[in-house]
């Protein structure tokens, strides 16, 4: 072929260290606003972005030569960086070290696009543990449950 086409939708999750409720409903919106645009800087396409006050679910297509960390560290770092210098008050903000990703067949991205859209109202019901344990049962991922959430 004379060039190269492919699609990675991947579904990101990320909790603030600790789970601590920092992303407010008056601050999420800026926040998620700014990480939408690291992404655009880096040639990632973040397809939807949202979450309640301690994590973030993402929708990111990845460019071909982009490793999955390597956008989370560009998004999660440059974030952190600009919650700092946006809002003293949160000083002690910063993400969680790990993050986890799931792969979307396209088939499936108006489906997820709704799922993190509807995050607020998704964890009053269920819990950001119960909701991730079900992730990883889902996707067959092995875990011991004492180093899932640190």
């Amino acid at each position: 072929m004379a060039h190269t086409f492919l699609t990675i939708n991947l579904h990101c999750v990320f909790s603030t260290a600790g789970r601590h409720p920092w992303i407010s409903p008056d601050i999420a919106p800026r926040l998620h606003s700014y990480m939408v645009g690291i992404a655009k800087e880096n040639g990632i396409h973040l397809r939807a972005i949202g979450g309640p006050e301690n994590h973030v679910h993402m929708l990111l297509s990845l460019p071909g030569t982009m490793s999955i960390s390597k956008a989370i560290q560009l998004i999660k770092g440059g974030s952190s960086k600009w919650v700092h210098n946006t809002f003293p008050l949160l000083a002690d903000f910063t993400w969680q070290e790990g993050f986890s990703s799931f792969s979307i067949s396209s088939s499936h991205v108006d489906d997820t696009i709704a799922y993190i859209s509807n995050q607020r109202e998704h964890h009053r019901v269920l819990t950001f543990q119960d909701e991730y344990r079900a992730f990883l049962d889902r996707n067959g991922v092995a875990y011991d449950e004492r180093h899932v959430f640190g």
